[in-house]
């Protein structure tokens, strides 16, 4: 089940919303609720409308295909925080000047996705057999770089 939910010209810069969105990207969804309920950071209240809204989607979709729902298990796969439009300004300066304010703004998005069930890890090499390949990989490049060393002495010599 995936849910995603957009929010769009937010009235804060992108950058200072990503500070806040790279805390919870990758993150359980009770997890990523408790970052943005006790962060300090304006963008927090914001992205976690955002983030409840998904989740919200996510409950809905789920409804709408009658499956059970769990919102602890969801997880937030996808989260960024794009530029929106910047709103231009002015203010008053020196000499009947004026000068710009850019006011700007962004785009929230988050998905979230139910965690699958984790898929038994497939049968790997032995260890001693991954260091073989490695070393066997590693002897044509340093007999390689000893004959470019030798041509290099060699032309060094006869340019003499």
């Amino acid at each position: 089940m995936e849910a995603r939910a957009i929010q769009r010209g937010v009235r804060q810069s992108a950058r200072k919303m990503r500070l806040v969105i790279d805390l919870i990207r990758d993150c359980a969804v009770p997890e990523a609720d408790a970052i943005l309920r006790f962060s300090k950071k304006r963008a927090a209240r914001q992205i976690h409308k955002v983030l409840k809204s998904a989740v919200a989607n996510a409950q809905q979709a789920a409804q709408r295909q009658n499956t059970p729902f769990d919102a602890d298990g969801l997880r937030v796969t996808y989260a960024v925080v794009n530029e929106g439009q910047t709103l231009k300004r002015f203010t008053a300066a020196a000499m009947g000047r004026g000068t710009p304010i850019l006011k700007r703004t962004s785009h929230v998005e988050i998905r979230v996705a139910g965690v699958a069930a984790p898929a038994a890890p497939a049968p790997s090499a032995k260890p001693a057999e991954v260091k073989a390949e490695a070393k066997a990989k590693a002897k044509p490049r340093a007999k390689k770089a000893r004959a470019k060393a030798k041509k290099k002495k060699t032309t060094k010599k006869a340019s003499k």
